[in-house]
């Protein structure tokens, strides 16, 4: 019988492709597949479309929407090519309720589609009334070592269950068991955001773990984000002192009834194995304190101390809207050194950013000592003098079994060796995994090419996001900082949104700045747990540049309605604080980490005003806050802001700017910016892009920029008729360069230009990261210009879609996929003798503007025949050296003889 299934599934699938009808999937509720917890009330549906037929458009939808055999919503048909972000607009979604929808289309010829398989959403505790649960704390008195607590309650289910679902959050992190199994496959949970104003719960379908009678629940609670050490000058409990929990179970039954379990004063509290725990300096397990099945049914918790139940609030628990933290790849040890030194110290072979689980057997009190460190020193020895005051030291101590195995559970680091000290026995490679963790984003972008430092460079970035995008987008992974620095995550966020989908990573941490902003001003960090005043240049702009950027790599308009009135606010709060238009009166980073010889006895250090960068972001923030308006229909705002940005470009080329065009600042970055921001007159930008040019071959052909100056660099010279220097600039392999790190051996991009110098010594300890993901913000180059894959603002989210590679260096190939919310875009070029050749695949529901490097026609072909009779394709005129055409969805192979 199963083998007919499949026989007539094979049929009709078979059927569909032949007869050319198109067919639904991939079906997305608010960005996620089967989300559960949703609180908004109009979610969002994103589909698929897939079709053998080239030029395959939406030209009618129609959804369906249901809650068991009620029909809650149902469309109609509607006569849209909207197959993104489509929003419910049914009946009111009811707390707890799990929802069905499906969605046929129909095509441009009016052909329909078969009803998609249906997809699902379930929603969460929509309001504060909806928790039944009372935040709990435990009864015992707290030692200074601050250990764990455990808390438990057993139940009892006298019914068959038909669905649970467990919603949990706590003051410090969480892990949560029943009946002995972990709740759920998320990591240092509930993940870190402004506590005080947003405090995030998750959701977790939990039937499957519920048993029919007796029952137990657990959650094990660490410090966490909540009250561990952040910053500097031993900055700790900055939210609170008293870890806390606040979970309950809504039970339903298949008679129809419900029930609900949940913290209240029935719990109790105890410690258990791990004694100690901190962000920054790693944790201590006891196995000899362990509490045996202690969230099992089999135990006696009679010595258990009764919990304490408070009334904190509920108006700032919110739900989870972005990927959890979760264990992604494995790592096992490459090879055990002993250093000059005489440590015992592991190389993983990778810079990743998680934990070492290891195997170890001994006799009870045996202590153990991981310490992580990112690189060798010079001689080989174990370098952790950049870690700062952070330890990264996990200290695990043996109960004395046959066989034990041991990792943290409220902490992490950054790491590629660890140092291993009173291992009992010998030290065996197969005893030790790393796992990496990171926010569970789908990967969706991949880039290769013909040059293996390249290749190396792009795994680089991609290793530096996901070991930096931990909840929040953090600088670095390893010292006494890990914070969500807002310079590095602006600069790097077009990037990052290639290599994964961070639509919701980034939505959920921009309510953050919001929430963090005091007057309009935006701190450093988000969230905000240095406490320190904001608004530096490059760093404050966050609050535009980031929710513009994900609206135009996702067609997010929500984001910017969300948005809207924090980018509003941070503007006006730069307006307030100038004088004649002129943002020139507080304090700045500038071009962060910038080129500067320690010896610069000739003026080589690449010094840039830093009140110039300012002027530069302040019109940078006006005109995405103007692009914003008008998105969302604010004429009003649009004119007012359209106005103050022509006072400050006016202001700008007043100050900054001389008569001949020379810039006051003659730096790379002064230069970028200018270009980049377009705060020069038209007629004065090519020299203005010369005299960049010029100072680039001053240095030899090397790049001085700083955080700033960087992601922006190739992009200008590109857009100047300067391609053949963004390549020279991205194969330099000397210091400064993007590939010196890759030939120092890095696998992660650095902080620092020279964070190992030529002669195998280290730049200024104290700042000196070896995952700091900023400087690989050329990444967005790589993908938009030299491979060419893009997307154009009458169809944000590559509705419209550009694809116009710049063909140069000693490349003889290169491609590009991204998986879009419209399904598979990749361009992949070819250079010979003979021919450039682009093979092109572009989604369904979507259009595409193509640039055919060449301009004679003849000499064009498409899948082996000639471009005139391509079928689908449509050629619209020349520019710039390129043949450029239209076309619609499909596959597409170019073929230019030389």
């Amino acid at each position: 019988m199963k083998k007919l299934v499949v026989l007539a599934s094979a049929l009709v699938a078979f059927g569909t492709v032949c007869s050319g009808q198109a067919s639904v999937s991939q079906l997305l509720t608010e960005n996620e597949t089967n989300p559960l917890g949703l609180t908004t009330t109009d979610p969002r549906f994103s589909w698929q479309i897939r079709s053998p037929q080239r030029n395959t458009l939406q030209s009618a939808y129609e959804i369906k929407v249901s809650n068991g055999k009620n029909t809650v919503w149902s469309s109609g048909k509607i006569n849209s090519d909207s197959s993104v972000h489509v929003a419910y607009k049914g009946s009111p979604l009811l707390t707890n309720e799990k929802y069905q929808w499906q969605v046929k289309v129909w095509d441009q010829n009016s052909k329909g589609s078969a009803w998609s398989a249906p997809a699902s959403f379930q929603m969460g505790l929509i309001s504060p009334a909806d928790w039944k649960a009372r935040w709990i704390e435990s009864g015992l008195t707290e030692s200074p070592s601050r250990p764990s607590q455990l808390f438990r309650k057993s139940f009892s289910t006298g019914k068959k269950v038909k669905s649970a679902t467990a919603y949990i959050t706590s003051h410090g992190m969480y892990e949560a068991y029943l009946n002995g199994k972990r709740i759920g496959d998320a990591w240092l949970t509930p993940g870190w955001t402004s506590y005080k104003k947003r405090l995030q719960y998750q959701s977790y379908d939990v039937t499957h773990l519920l048993q029919q009678g007796a029952n137990t629940v657990g959650a094990m609670l660490g410090n966490g984000w909540y009250r561990s050490v952040l910053g500097w000058q031993n900055n700790g409990n900055i939210y609170g002192k008293t870890l806390g929990l606040l979970m309950q179970i809504n039970i339903d039954y298949t008679d129809g009834s419900k029930e609900t379990v949940a913290t209240d004063g029935s719990w109790k509290s105890e410690t258990g194995a791990v004694v100690y725990s901190e962000i920054y300096n790693g944790e201590t397990i006891d196995a000899r304190k362990e509490k045996l099945n202690w969230n099992t049914n089999n135990y006696d918790d009679n010595n258990w101390t009764a919990v304490q139940v408070k009334d904190y609030p509920l108006t700032n628990i919110v739900t989870t809207v972005n990927e959890p933290v979760k264990k992604q790849e494995s790592f096992k040890a490459l090879k055990i050194i002993t250093t000059p030194a005489g440590e015992k110290v592991i190389d993983f072979g990778q810079n990743l950013v998680g934990w070492v689980e290891m195997k170890v057997a001994g006799k009870a009190g045996d202590s153990v000592l991981l310490s992580h460190a990112e690189v060798l020193d010079k001689k080989g020895n174990f370098y952790t003098e950049n870690l700062r005051a952070a330890k990264a030291q996990n200290k695990y101590i043996l109960k004395g079994e046959s066989a034990e195995t041991f990792h943290p559970y409220f902490t992490w680091q950054g790491f590629r060796y660890v140092k291993v000290e009173g291992y009992p026995g010998e030290l065996k490679p197969e005893n030790f995994t790393a796992y990496a963790l990171y926010s569970d984003m789908k990967p969706t972008g991949i880039f290769n090419s013909s040059d293996s430092l390249i290749n190396q460079l792009q795994h680089n970035i991609q290793w530096g996001q996901k070991g930096n995008f931990l909840d929040v987008p953090t600088d670095c992974p390893q010292r006494d900082e890990r914070l969500g620095w807002t310079g590095d995550a602006q600069a790097f966020s077009r990037t990052a949104s290639f290599n994964m989908n961070v639509n919701n990573f980034f939505a959920k941490w921009m309510r953050d700045v919001e929430a963090d902003q005091i007057e309009g001003l935006v701190p450093h960090v988000i969230p905000n747990a240095l406490g320190k005043d904001g608004n530096s240049a490059g760093w404050a702009d966050v609050a535009t540049i980031v929710p513009w950027d994900m609206y135009i790599a996702y067609g997010d308009k929500r984001i910017l309605a969300t948005q809207y009135n924090s980018m509003k606010a941070f503007v006006e709060s730069v307006r307030r604080t100038t004088k004649d238009d002129l943002w020139n009166t507080t304090w700045h980073f500038g071009d962060w980490l910038f080129y500067r010889p320690f010896d610069d006895n000739d003026g080589s250090s690449a010094v840039t005003d830093k009140h110039l960068i300012a002027q530069c972001f302040y019109a940078h923030s006006t005109q995405l806050l103007i692009n914003t308006a008008k998105v969302l229909g604010n004429k009003a705002d649009a004119d007012t802001y359209t106005n103050l940005l022509q006072r400050i470009k006016a202001a700008f080329n007043k100050e900054y700017v001389t008569a001949t065009g020379r810039l006051v600042s003659g730096t790379q970055t002064a230069y970028v910016l200018a270009l980049q921001f377009d705060m020069l007159p038209e007629n004065s930008r090519q020299q203005a892009s010369d005299r960049l040019v010029e100072n680039i071959k001053r240095y030899g052909n090397h790049l001085t920029t700083g955080f700033l100056g960087t992601p922006y660099l190739c992009h200008v010279l590109t857009r100047f008729g300067h391609s053949d220097l963004a390549y020279t600039l991205l194969m330099q392999d000397s210091y400064p360069s993007w590939l010196y790190p890759v030939k120092m051996g890095a696998t992660t991009i650095w902080e620092r230009w020279d964070g190992i110098k030529t002669d195998g010594s280290f730049q200024t300890p104290t700042m000196n990261s070896f995952n700091h993901y900023a400087y690989g913000a050329i990444g967005d180059w790589m993908y938009r210009k030299m491979v060419g894959l893009d997307t154009y603002e009458d169809g944000v989210g590559y509705k419209h879609i550009q694809v116009k590679p710049h063909i140069g260096g000693k490349f003889t190939h290169a491609s590009a996929s991204l998986q879009t919310y419209y399904g598979t875009l990749s361009n992949a070029w070819k250079k010979d003798s003979t021919h450039v050749s682009m093979q092109v695949e572009i989604p369904a529901n979507t259009r595409a503007t193509i640039y055919i490097p060449g301009t004679d026609i003849g000499k064009i072909t498409e899948n082996n025949a000639p471009l005139s009779s391509s079928k689908g394709v449509k050629i619209t005129g020349q520019e710039d050296g390129y043949t450029v055409v239209e076309t619609g969805s499909g596959k597409y192979s170019f073929a230019v003889k030389q």
